[in-house]
């Protein structure tokens, strides 16, 4: 099936300019250059480690390990192992175990972002920073309800290599600091030119890719200049692309013969049922005839007959957005004097992207036709010919990220101290337009104006059902006539200042005791603005909801540390910090601390531990969140047991399930999540040239925000009314949990309907408990060979050992690691082997997810395996080449063939395939 090119491109203008004004370094530094000569160092000589600061401790250090296990990916690492994008390469880390949606998930609430979920405690709960700053979130919530970091704003031509602490750090960095921090450290100090151009595409055909990067940077005697460029381009991809995913025969459970395809069209008289045969057609027409007319359908038999199927429906979904995207950065230096410098970083991302769910459908809700003298219901799924071809049902998401920085550093008291004051802002900003049908225009075109109320029942509307219409295909133009396009704004910033302070206070007699304080201020904002048209109450958009918010927070932190060599051998470091937020939240503030010690018993060996505190102010749109209302089918348990009956006997008769209204809104009342974390392990230097690390973990979490199921509430609603749970137990009818399960439910009071449920409030609340632990463990080799080459063996592994869970605080803490409804992995593990021969460089990667269940529930798939391969070599002193390979043995998923849910494997495996890539690259 073709697909319509994306819609036109559009530039923002910050975007343009910022891109116009990278060019001007090129002259710049062709006139103001100075050469320099470089003394050629003895290979004899000792090299001396500068000392940096890395994540998760503000205190500079020359040891590549300290207390807490540090994971760093270099940029040449992220290209040598064939990723094109930062959240390529996050994504296989071994300690990114948790299920996330992604593009798979069409319908969710972010399809165009890019989130990772470490440790499987929640994509919200890691904190990212870019240069060690809070970066703006993505003003969208995740699932419609918790914000986070969108990864794919981050360009890789900008970074110069990414630290990722899988642990608490909320002493070091405040809120968020949960399961762990990202820090994306952005090139600095870069001199030269480099110019890469990328192009490939999936070996199974579709969704082609275009990467074009430049970055250059030229230093003089007191400053420097560094800037890069990037132009990202990936094409869309449908289901209809891949013949394993594009037709409900795909299902793997059952004969292709035997699969169940989606009722395309059907007309049925309610008074007889709901069964194949309660279909009616207009005089004259039988079901052959009426689904002949058309292309896309075909008949579904089935044990208790026939339906009008629309076996190709998941063909019309993407599985793979289209986006393309320019992002530029800039970073300078100024040497003010010897020990005073300032700098300032630009950091911009512009992107189009498009992102498509099945084609839509129409349901008619129940009503009485004159013509046929009963009630009817039907449904109509619409066909890409209908829409107009499968890029008409494209959601158009324009995306904007800007990070900027500013500020001084030096050092004082004789160098003794070195201080640095930043100020920095963040924003992001999306817009997206999403084709839906008017509700109105729709029930006009088919139905008609209303003609009265049924004579059977006295409840239903009465319509003249257009026929033709009905049951013929329409044209694009009609089609066009019933739609219009939802518009969604949203947008976030961060805006921080701080000054650091850092240095060595005095000597103790195993060296120097060294500091770091840490004064931040800081504001959030957000702001979502859904279309008018999706609010609670206005119906005029059919089939979709929505909801706006927005809000904002000041907070202020006050934080230290000390780094405390206690002899030769052992070292002990402490950190706490003093949080304040001032919002309409029950957070106020937060003290979080921790420890951790080292101990180099031999000079090839240091062993380690660490413990934190942590915590997690709300996220915004949990608190700010604006009422939402929505209808939704639910099991009156409370009368179901009321009347004698078991919840098995209830089952799904009507008079206990039935349709109610449901509200959620944010909850100002919230307070912090509050986690600890515990590690410790080794680092050992077996031989030259060869380490192996080995972690254990745990983290925990208690008042985890989130909401509640109405079934939840309403389970626990009869248990209050009645005074007993569904076993006979005894439950505390006067309880605080009980008054607030009963003040969730609204019955209605009187009239025909007394006692039924009317309404169900729902909203976020401190409720649960969450915990991991597990072990990280990874082994690094490199041999140098005279003849052979030079060899680089790397290899991670990370292991669940248990995830308990408790619902709310006080209940049994169960273990659900192996609990076969958890698609979170047990197990992953990556590696790499490099080889570089004269010119010729070699890498192959690869990936390991281990075991998830089945989709019956009822065992466990075979891991997962996946190979990259990056095959470059140096032409000459200025140009190099690559040949790419991802997914090299073609990999889709593991055999389940228990998975009868549409695409028919989990969403953490691609659809993809292999893709074989080129590139070229330039230095001068």
């Amino acid at each position: 099936m073709k697909t319509a090119p994306i819609a036109g491109y559009r530039r923002s203008v910050l975007a343009r300019s910022l891109a116009l004004a990278l060019t001007l370094p090129f002259a710049f530094s062709a006139a103001a250059q100075e050469a320099t000569d470089e003394d050629e160092e003895s290979k004899d000589e000792t090299t001396q480690l500068d000392a940096v600061e890395v994540v998760g401790s503000r205190i500079k250090r020359a040891e590549i390990e300290g207390p807490s296990p540090v994971t760093v990916i270099t940029s040449a690492q992220i290209e040598a192992e064939g990723f094109n994008t930062v959240y390529d390469a996050l994504n296989t880390l071994t300690q990114t175990t948790g299920s996330i949606q992604n593009e798979l998930t069409q319908n969710g609430f972010t399809p165009n972002a890019q989130v990772l979920n470490l440790r499987g405690l929640g994509p919200g709960r890691v904190l990212t920073l870019i240069n060690g700053r809070r970066a703006a979130d993505y003003p969208l919530p995740y699932n419609g309800q918790s914000n986070f970091v969108n990864l794919a704003s981050v360009p890789t031509a900008a970074v110069e290599r990414i630290e990722l602490l899988a642990g608490g750090a909320s002493a070091i960095y405040g809120s968020d600091a949960v399961a762990g921090v990202i820090n994306i450290v952005l090139k600095t100090n870069f001199e030269g030119q480099y110019l890469s151009y990328l192009t490939g595409k999936p070996s199974r055909g579709g969704s082609p890719t275009n990467d074009l990067q430049w970055v250059g940077g030229s230093t003089g005697e007191r400053w420097s200049l560094t800037y890069a460029v990037e132009y990202y381009e990936r094409g869309e991809m449908f289901a209809s692309e891949r013949d394993f995913m594009d037709s409900y025969r795909d299902d793997p459970s059952v004969d292709p013969a035997d699969a169940t395809a989606v009722q395309g069209l059907f007309l049925r008289d309610r008074l007889i049922g709901t069964t194949p045969g309660s279909q009616v057609f207009p005089t004259g027409e039988t079901l052959d005839s009426v689904c002949a007319r058309f292309s896309e359908f075909e008949i579904d038999t089935r044990a208790n007959g026939r339906w009008c199927g629309y076996y190709g429906y998941p063909a019309t979904q993407a599985i793979r957005n289209a986006d393309e995207n320019i992002a530029g950065y800039i970073y300078g230096t100024l040497d003010i004097s010897d020990n005073l410098q300032g700098f300032a970083s630009l950091n911009v991302w512009d992107s189009e992207a498009s992102a498509a769910s099945n084609t839509q459908f129409w349901q008619t809700g129940l009503f009485y036709d004159p013509t046929y003298d009963t009630i009817l219901d039907g449904q109509r799924i619409f066909t890409p010919d209908e829409v107009g071809g499968l890029g008409a049902q494209r959601t158009i998401f324009q995306e904007q990220s800007i990070e900027f920085s500013a500020g001084l550093r030096g050092s004082m008291m004789d160098n003794r101290f070195d201080w640095d004051f930043t100020v920095s802002h963040s924003r992001y900003e999306t817009n997206n337009d999403r084709p839906r049908f008017l509700r109105q225009e729709l029930t006009d075109f088919f139905l008609g104006p209303r003609l009265g109320t049924d004579p059977i029942f006295g409840r239903y509307p009465v319509y003249d059902l257009n026929e033709d219409r009905y049951f013929n295909p329409i044209t694009p133009a009609e089609f066009a006539a019933m739609s219009t396009i939802v518009k969604t704004r949203a947008d976030s910033s961060s805006s921080t200042a701080q000054f650091v302070l850092s240095g060595d206070l005095f000597e103790l007699p195993a060296g120097p005791l060294s500091f770091a304080a840490v004064l931040e201020a800081g504001t959030q904002e957000y702001e979502l603005n859904a279309d008018p048209r999706i609010l609670p109450g206005q119906n005029i958009i059919y089939n979709l909801t929505g909801t706006g918010g927005g809000g904002s927070r000041d907070r202020y932190a006050l934080g230290s540390e000390f780094s405390i060599p206690v002899t030769d051998s052992f070292k002990a470091t402490l950190a706490a910090r003093y949080d304040l937020y001032d919002d309409i939240t029950q957070v106020d503030n937060a003290f979080t601390w921790n420890a951790g010690l080292e101990w180099r018993p031999f000079d090839n060996l240091l062993l380690r531990g660490a413990y934190s505190t942590s915590f997690r102010a709300p996220d915004m749109h949990y608190i700010f969140a604006d009422e939402s209302g929505f209808f939704s089918t639910v099991f009156d348990e409370y009368a179901c047991r009321e009347a004698g009956n078991t919840v098995t006997q209830c089952g799904n008769a009507p008079a206990w399930n039935y349709s109610a209204f449901g509200v959620r809104q944010g909850n100002p009342d919230l307070e912090e999540e509050k986690g600890n974390s515990f590690t410790a392990g080794l680092v050992w230097d077996i031989v030259d040239d060869l380490s192996l690390t080995v972690d254990y973990y745990k983290v925990e979490l208690e008042g985890v925000v989130g909401d509640i199921s109405s079934a939840y509430i309403l389970q626990n609603e009869a248990d209050c009314r009645l005074g007993t749970d569904r076993q006979g137990n005894a439950v505390d009818t006067s309880s605080a949990f009980c008054q607030f399960i009963l003040d969730s439910v609204i019955r209605t009071v009187g009239g025909p309907n007394d006692g039924r449920i009317e309404q169900v409030n729902r909203g976020p609340i401190n409720r649960s408990y969450i915990s991991n632990e597990g072990i990280d463990a990874s082994l690094r080799y490199d041999m140098d060979t005279d003849r052979y080459g030079n060899f680089s063996y790397q290899l991670s592994w990370s292991h669940v050992l248990d995830q308990k869970f408790a619902e709310f605080e006080g209940e049994p803490r169960e273990s659900y690691r192996d609990d076969l409804t958890n698609f979170d992995f047990r197990s992953r593990m990556r590696g790499s082997v490099s080889w570089e021969y004269k010119d010729l460089n070699v890498t192959v990667f690869g990936i390991r997810y281990g075991s998830l269940p089945n989709w019956a529930e009822t065992g466990r798939i075979a891991p997962y395996h996946v190979y990259n391969l990056n095959v470059g070599y140096e032409f000459t002193e200025n140009f190099s080449a690559n040949l790419i390979v991802n997914n090299v043995l073609d990999k889709i998923a593991p055999k389940d063939d228990t998975f009868f849910s549409y695409p028919f494997f989990w969403r953490a495996y691609s659809p993809i395939g292999r893709e074989v890539f080129v590139q070229a690259n330039f230095r001068w």
